[in-house]
């Protein structure tokens, strides 16, 4: 059963998304901001991360860098799925550039979470 990291610092959104990725059948858990959730990541190595980008202590696209520089390869290639308000063209590219593989934008679509969760699990090599 694939495993599904997710990291928002809003516990409704965190547990929205939980919900209906557990529906899906998937293994989830959940961390609130970007330090508890690098370290889940480190200690879990989950098949996909799903990261808010707005958050205290560690934002999500300071994660996301740590993530990609991790000396672990598997865990640096980890599809990383940014949750977040941010969805201006600039955001979307320093997203990227901090290796960002996928973005849905706040307020989301439960579908197209599922959609998009679905594909980067899809996309993982086995």
């Amino acid at each position: 059963m694939p495993h599904v990291l997710v990291v928002d610092d809003d516990p409704v959104v965190a547990d929205l998304v939980a919900f209906r990725l557990q529906r899906l059948g998937l293994q989830v858990t959940v961390e609130t901001d970007g330090e508890t959730g690098l370290a889940a990541a480190r200690r879990l190595r989950p098949d996909l991360v799903v990261l808010d980008w707005l958050m205290p202590r560690m934002d999500g696209l300071e994660a996301c860098r740590a993530l990609r520089a991790d000396p672990d390869p598997t865990l640096a290639r980890t599809p990383v799925l940014m949750l977040t308000a941010k969805s201006q063209e600039p955001d979307l590219e320093r997203g990227f550039a901090a290796g960002a593989t996928d973005f849905v934008t706040k307020p989301f679509s439960t579908r197209e979470l599922v959609s998009r969760v679905t594909a980067a699990l899809h996309a993982v090599p086995a």
